[in-house]
């Protein structure tokens, strides 16, 4: 599924939406260069699942996690090196919340098998692309919610607010 946002406020609100669906133990894994959104992003999940405090990018502390209806644990992967990543308790943290995770795409295919997938880049400089692909559990069951919240989204013209596209991937 693609997804096309006008500004950096409707790839925010895409994240709040897609929130609706989390349970706790869900791993998405943002992906894309740096200023292509994913903290942004991750504010809408923030959002989504009431979490009160501001989202911060954890380039440097690595984890950061907000207290909500779920926890939302939200992880930078840029500055791991390889080998790395086996040391931060994944498996403690996915049992209390939802991951979300900045350089994803640095997850080990045990992690990457299960997760939701989202590729963010940069179309202009506040028009996004957000490209979110699955392989199985629930990666699929999320994409799949996530796809039937977005199409009710676009198709509800009375809330006088721009919706982002949305496209079925090839």
């Amino acid at each position: 599924m693609t997804l096309r946002t006008p500004s950096a406020a409707e790839t925010s609100a895409c994240g709040l939406r897609l929130a609706a669906a989390f349970e706790v133990g869900d791993v998405v894994a943002l992906e894309g260069p740096l200023g292509a959104g994913k903290t942004r992003f991750v504010e809408g999940l923030a959002r989504g699942l009431e979490c009160k405090a501001r989202v911060r990018s954890p380039s440097f502390s690595l984890v950061n996690e907000y207290a909500g209806r779920v926890t939302l644990i939200h992880l930078d992967l840029y500055r791991l090196e390889h080998g790395e990543l086996e040391g931060l308790g994944l498996e403690e943290y996915v049992e209390r919340g939802v991951l979300a995770v900045e350089w994803g795409e640095r997850l080990t295919e045990r992690w990457l098998r299960e997760a939701l997938r989202i590729r963010i880049r940069s179309e202009s400089e506040d028009r996004r692309a957000l490209e979110a692909s699955a392989a199985a559990g629930r990666g699929l069951v999320l994409l799949e919610a996530w796809r039937a919240i977005e199409r009710e989204a676009g198709s509800d013209t009375a809330a006088g607010t721009i919706r982002g596209e949305v496209a079925d991937a090839e």
